[in-house]
């Protein structure tokens, strides 16, 4: 029989989602409702483009781009969104809370977070807020300054992303990944052991691209499995979406300082308007840092010689949707300068969306899952196609179940290296499909 496990047992980062998604849905209604209904008001002419990476910061501002909102279409899944438009997975499943990540309803609209508060650091160089899974590179002097920022994926609990002042001590494309001798014995202990060196190529963990930190073992990096973007499921690195590395790796001189930062609670403003980002924090730094925000804010409601509106300020920092919300006029008027949210076309093809080949009778397939429920067994493929490097599966009906079948692969070699990954990464016991033989 091929077994199936619960969902959220899947792996690391699909029990993060599972757990990110079940946080999310625990939000007060009333709460959600009130910064939603302010949030979701949009032309009713969609833009057919809106910036994600590269954007000018006006002096004396702190929140860059916009939010928008975006219909979806058969087969989309909140992963292929959120790369096309250059977010983590996250980032949009906490702006959309109770949204199936990977079967979400068609027609649907969903907010694309590309609205961000700077971090409170330096801006020069390279900025990388962990709390918020983002990266900022800084361009140019306070004059005339630009930002490009990507999602990045961090370290694990166990293996967290350091913090502090580094820089870029060197670059390498095509890198060989020198395995850790601690990763070595994890892989080992699931019965996945690792050579020394993983050389150039699509089982390489860090993609074409790497920069390497002055902290001795750390890169930012980019990957062969995109859809771990905006996830803590590193050992401590900082990954990126392939073509966003290259975009970073280009744009990037050795010795480039990096800073790295922890910061769930943000405040800046635009136009006159004060807006405040939250996040869910990460393990224990919440009480500290949001201490640390409430002391701005009372700095700045004793500045202005005006209360604040604290609830509104308790109902962003509880939903933690990961959205700049305008909490206060920093001058009478100015509320009208806040930025509305707009819509965006659906772009023809979504960069990056895994592609499902035809069913051939003559090749090699694995049995993955054999279910009743037909959003259970599409749940289970999309999963599937998404692990990386991909591995192909679709559903199939017949008579009263779906089966998720992973392939075609071209030999038996292939299909039992995919039945190997499926059991090492998610946990699934499948069973090998010989071709159909030709009569």
């Amino acid at each position: 029989m091929c077994r199936i496990v619960d969902l959220s047992l899947l792996s690391n980062w699909l029990r993060l989602i599972a757990l990110c998604t079940f946080i999310l849905s625990l939000n007060g209604c009333a709460a959600m409702k009130s910064v939603q209904e302010r949030s979701w008001l949009f032309p009713s002419h969609p833009e057919k483009e809106i910036e994600r990476n590269e954007f000018s910061v006006a002096r004396g501002d702190d929140v860059i781009g916009r939010l928008a909102v975006i219909r979806l279409e058969k087969g989309d899944t909140l992963p292929d969104i959120a790369r096309h438009f250059s977010l983590g997975i996250i980032a949009i499943s906490a702006a959309n809370p109770g949204v199936d990540v990977w079967v979400p309803e068609a027609g649907e609209r969903i907010m694309l977070p590309l609205s961000f508060i700077l971090p409170d650091a330096p801006r020069k160089g390279i900025v990388v807020n962990l709390a918020t899974m983002r990266l900022f590179q800084f361009k140019g002097d306070s004059t005339s300054l630009v930002v490009s920022t990507y999602p990045v994926g961090v370290g694990t609990k166990e293996r967290p992303t350091p913090t502090g002042q580094m820089r870029v001590e060197r670059k390498a494309t095509r890198p060989t990944w020198h395995v850790p001798a601690s990763i070595s014995e994890d892989h080992r202990k699931k019965g996945d052991p690792l050579p020394a060196e993983v050389p150039p190529g699509p089982q390489n963990p860090l993609g074409e691209c790497a920069l390497y930190l002055s902290k001795s073992g750390y890169l930012i990096h980019g990957t062969n499995k995109p859809a771990s973007i905006g996830l803590k499921a590193t050992n401590g690195c900082l990954r990126l979406y392939p073509e966003n590395v290259k975009m970073l790796y280009d744009d990037t001189p050795v010795n480039t300082p990096v800073v790295i930062v922890n910061q769930p609670y943000l405040i800046g403003q635009r136009n006159g308007v004060l807006y405040m980002e939250a996040h869910t924090p990460l393990e224990d730094s919440g009480a500290i840092e949001l201490e640390k925000t409430y002391a701005k804010l009372r700095n700045i409601e004793k500045k202005s010689a005006r209360t604040l509106d604290w609830r509104k300020v308790k109902e962003v920092q509880a939903e933690a949707r990961g959205i700049p919300v305008p909490i206060f006029e920093m001058s009478q008027g100015s509320e009208k300068e806040a930025s509305r949210t707009i819509e965006v076309e659906h772009p023809d093809k979504l960069y990056g969306r895994p592609e499902i080949p035809e069913l051939k009778m003559e090749a090699w397939y694995v049995l993955a899952a054999d279910v009743r429920d037909k959003i259970e067994a599409l749940r289970i493929a999309t999963i599937i196609n998404h692990q990386g490097p991909q591995i192909p599966a679709m559903v199939l009906s017949k008579s009263n179940s779906y089966r998720v079948i992973a392939g075609p692969f071209n030999d038996i070699s292939e299909a039992k290296d995919a039945t190997k990954r499926l059991k090492i990464d998610l946990e699934i016991d499948g069973i090998l499909i010989e071709p159909v033989k030709k009569r």
